[in-house]
């Protein structure tokens, strides 16, 4: 990944600080990634949005902005046809040879981490707060998440059980993929107290019938659009070799929309106590 350079963030708070934030021209933000957009909207600078990447779809109003692409698969032309000034991305934003166009411009480019860890989305609303000249507020938001992820740290301390969840994810005319490690459904579990159910490898792979028998999940987790795509949630659990699983003879499959879930944004401290709720029955009906 030598050729996608991260631009040093120091730099970017310096460009942003140079002047009073009432004396410059609010930067023509360029947007991609669900967590920065989301981000965006949420520390109140909707404003400097031209454009988003086609996974931006939360909130409602993110999706009546141009479209510049889905974040893996830019168009080094249909960014720039929106003028921006600043284009905020994450690591997994794509083809190099876009970013490259894209720098080659002159145009100022902030890439932030993409990490499934909260500390990752305490950094991106960090470094997006600067450049929109909403420290105060992103500092404010930040409070209230490490608040809310040390309440449910303590709460998830009340329970020595760390159930296996496998995550499964349908995609559009294949069979259903497992996510293993460094994936964010892997990160989300964890912060949720629970175990990712498949560790042998990294990434999405096809579900089969023997990695469904070695993963001895005790829940099923999918987002809506995978029940949607796969028929309902008994079509799910009805899965070859699924249905032998503790969570398959049990019934156990938690369903989440896919961006409060993986997106790894400002959501993030609800999606895991959500999630985590939904893994330690026992926990949400203490007093």
């Amino acid at each position: 990944m030598k050729r996608r350079t991260v631009l040093g963030l120091g730099a970017v708070a310096a460009a942003a600080t140079a002047l009073p934030v009432h004396a410059q021209r609010p930067p023509r933000i360029v947007s991609v990634g669900s967590a920065i957009t989301e981000i965006v909207y949420a520390l109140g600078a909707e404003n400097m949005l031209v454009g988003v990447d086609t996974t931006s779809l939360y909130p409602e109003a993110a999706r009546a902005l141009p479209q510049v692409g889905y974040m893996r698969a830019l168009s080094a032309e249909g960014v720039l046809s929106l003028k921006p000034t600043l284009i905020i991305a994450t690591t997994a934003a794509g083809p190099p040879g876009a970013l490259d166009q894209l720098k080659a411009t002159g145009i100022e480019i902030m890439v932030l981490p993409d990490h499934y860890d909260y500390d990752s989305v305490v950094a991106k609303i960090a470094a997006v707060g600067k450049v929109t000249g909403k420290v105060a507020e992103a500092d404010a938001m930040i409070a209230r998440g490490r608040d809310a992820m040390k309440s449910l740290a303590a709460t998830l301390a009340r329970t020595t059980r760390h159930p296996r969840v496998l995550f499964l994810l349908s995609m559009t005319g294949g069979a259903p993929q497992a996510a293993g490690r460094d994936t964010a459904a892997a990160g989300i579990i964890k912060l949720a107290g629970g175990v990712n159910a498949i560790d042998g490898y990294t990434g999405y792979r096809p579900l089969t019938p023997e990695s469904v028998l070695a993963s001895n999940a005790d829940y099923v987790l999918v987002t809506r659009q995978t029940v949607q795509a796969m028929g309902g949630r008994q079509a799910i659990l009805d899965q070859p070799s699924l249905n032998r699983t503790p969570a398959g003879k049990a019934g156990r499959l938690i369903e989440f929309d896919t961006l409060l879930l993986l997106g790894f944004g400002p959501r993030t401290p609800e999606a895991a106590t959500e999630l985590a709720m939904a893994l330690h029955p026992e926990l949400a009906r203490a007093p």
